[in-house]
């Protein structure tokens, strides 16, 4: 068996404080909205590059108001900065705890496919004759292959 990376239990306590605590992120984050695929493709992007532009864009026009249209809200403008570098931290943070989250659960999770690898293996090599039959048929259907027929029909529909 590889290496056991992961040793650990989350307690339902412990679980149910992870999951208050995502609650009240998104409780403090009132303002969060949820794009569409379309949505998100078609935004103009804000990078590094286009931080320092706007910084400068929001300059100018604090300063130079006059040529502007009167719909033009430069304070909206200047909440919009505002909330984007109070949130960058924040996403920053985040995006750390996401993939630490992600690598856990994919190396726990394979983790246990492996045992339950060796599991079958052993089993389905020493467990005849000790009852196991059923239990090893009914888990090795997990590897079973669709007949060829079969499968040539369902990509024709």
């Amino acid at each position: 068996m590889a290496e056991n990376q992961i040793s650990a239990s989350l307690t339902p306590a412990n679980r149910q404080a992870v999951m208050d605590a995502i609650a009240t992120i998104k409780d403090k984050l009132p303002f969060l909205i949820d794009l569409t695929t379309e949505e998100r493709r078609t935004l103009p992007k804000m990078g590094d590059k286009s931080r320092a532009f706007v910084s400068k864009a929001l300059e100018v026009a604090t300063q130079n108001p006059d040529f502007l249209p009167r719909s033009f809200d430069v304070d909206e403008m200047r909440r919009d900065i505002e909330l984007f570098e109070a949130l960058y931290p924040v996403l920053l943070s985040l995006t750390q705890l996401q993939e630490l989250v992600d690598d856990t659960y994919l190396a726990v999770g394979s983790e246990a496919f492996a045992a339950g690898l060796m599991v079958y293996n052993y089993a389905k090599a020493s467990g005849k004759g000790t009852g196991l039959e059923s239990m090893v048929d009914d888990m090795g259907r997990r590897f079973a292959r669709k007949p060829r027929k079969a499968q040539s029909q369902a990509s024709k529909v």
